[in-house]
């Protein structure tokens, strides 16, 4: 089965709204036959297994593109719409693409595109209605291409294929027990593989989402929250940091509606989920952990066991397998190893690139990077990825135990440990931390050792502390760290 059609098989006669905001409205019915109409277009201007391009904001006409190009056989290459020229150039020539989906007010182009669709041309695409002529898509072809940064400085093209996608929307639907009846509040880019999970899981079960695309105005989000009736909110660690941190609103405010919260994307300190909890006991919290290379997700936290496992990423998701090992094999609890994952939802490889395909999935099995432990109940456990281990004076430092130790002061907003050359140590800490401005609380680099001191070992408390303005994010919601 392809995977518009299994998006579909339920959800196409439904006459609710899907997208709810202040500008559109729409049936799943209308999504179905725009999209519906632009595949048959697709299909008779280009083919099928051409790579087309998006750029576009969250909107009706990215979801209309993005479904028409996966419906017509072709391969949707969903970009940000912030994308630099050069990487943009980049990506257009690799993928060998000559088609492009490129929403208003967004300045990049291409001499190699022959076919430029903006979203007036879009919409009297859509509603030319054509028969479609319906053809069998093998569930292993490629569905999508999603670009990540890479570690030659270039993106890197992560291959999904229909039965990935497939598998993850089905696994997240089912931990969490998502029904027609849930209403997603969106601040995530549907470029990015935790944003495209909520349009996906959404579609799938006939539910609702809201967009919200500058969570910036953090009112906005509350208001949006409870005009619309939000049964759900997903958001990265920087997002529950700002909402709990740096609006005093936030925490005394009511929710209804809202059953429950997501957070992937990254490592959320214990001490922010404790804050959220405590704040909302009736909200159900779910932490999770995934990568664009497993579609989007890998594992999660039930909400009930955060209480004796917090701190914990949990155990895979519904059809995935993970394990916790070193070259030696299977790590004991306590002992540390990295992550790896199987399971359908495991991407096809990178694209254009055997070796670092060959280097990432080996017998199957994904490695992930990121270094893990495990408790003897088999919950596992973050600790940092491989290339953030810092050594100083040869012992090994996760900058992530020193951060979640520093963000227990009410204070801090942020805090973001790396290294710095030092002619003793080889490399030494430094902390940058971002305060939040509307506190009193004065906060001095010497309250900061005086709590490390009192944590931590002495060899982990960092050697420079420096205090920044604002914590820095992308359009993503991640954070982005300074370059040293």
């Amino acid at each position: 089965m392809n995977f518009f059609d299994f998006l579909f098989s339920d959800a196409k006669e439904l006459t609710k709204n899907f997208l709810l905001g202040p500008k559109e409205q729409v049936s799943f019915s209308s999504i179905y036959s725009r999209a519906l109409n632009l595949a048959s277009y697709l299909q008779k201007e280009i083919g099928e297994g051409q790579n087309v391009i998006l750029v576009s904001h969250n909107s009706l006409f990215f979801i209309t593109a993005y479904l028409g190009i996966i419906k017509s056989g072709n391969v949707v290459v969903p970009l940000n719409p912030a994308i630099e020229q050069g990487n943009f150039d980049y990506i257009v020539s690799l993928c060998e693409a000559d088609v492009a989906f490129i929403g208003n007010h967004i300045a990049v182009k291409s001499e190699r595109l022959t076919q430029l669709i903006d979203e007036d041309s879009l919409d009297k695409i859509s509603e030319n209605r054509e028969e479609f002529n319906e053809q069998v898509i093998d569930s292993e072809n490629t569905a999508e291409i999603i670009f990540t940064s890479g570690s030659t400085g270039w993106p890197k093209g992560v291959v999904i294929s229909h039965k990935n996608l497939i598998a993850n929307t089905t696994s997240i639907i089912q931990y969490l027990e998502l029904t027609s009846n849930d209403t997603m509040l969106v601040v995530l880019p549907f470029y990015y593989c935790y944003g495209l999970s909520l349009l996906h899981t959404h579609l799938k079960v006939g539910g609702s989402i809201v967009f919200n695309n500058s969570f910036i105005f953090l009112g906005g989000i509350i208001r949006d929250l409870n005009q619309y009736n939000c049964t759900g909110f997903a958001g990265v660690p920087s997002h529950y940091q700002l909402l709990l941190r740096k609006t005093r609103s936030f925490v005394s405010s009511q929710f209804p509606n809202l059953r429950y919260v997501t957070q992937a994307g990254g490592k959320l300190s214990p001490v922010f989920i404790r804050e959220f909890t405590e704040a909302f006991p009736q909200i159900k919290f779910y932490v999770m952990y995934g990568q664009t290379e497993a579609t989007a997700r890998l594992s999660y936290l039930p909400p009930d066991r955060l209480t004796d496992k917090l701190g914990s990423i949990g155990k895979g998701i519904p059809g995935v397998e993970l394990k916790v090992e070193t070259d030696a094999g299977a790590v004991k609890p306590g002992e540390e190893g990295e992550i790896i994952a199987n399971g359908e939802n495991i991407m096809k490889g990178y694209f254009k690139d055997p070796q670092l395909t060959a280097e990432t999935i080996r017998n199957g099995w994904l490695y992930t990077g990121d270094i893990a432990t495990i408790d003897e109940d088999g919950f596992i456990y973050l600790l940092s990825r491989k290339k953030e281990i810092i050594k100083v004076g040869g012992r090994r430092v996760s900058p992530r135990e020193i951060e979640e130790v520093i963000l227990m002061l009410p204070s801090v907003v942020d805090c973001t440990v790396t290294a710095v050359e030092d002619e003793l140590l080889g490399e030494a800490l430094k902390a940058s931390i971002v305060l939040n401005n509307a506190d009193d609380t004065v906060v001095t680099a010497q309250d900061i050792l005086e709590h490390c001191n009192s944590h931590l070992a002495k060899f982990k408390v960092p050697s420079f502390i420096e205090f920044d303005s604002a914590l820095r994010i992308s359009a993503t919601g991640k954070k982005v760290k300074s370059s040293m």
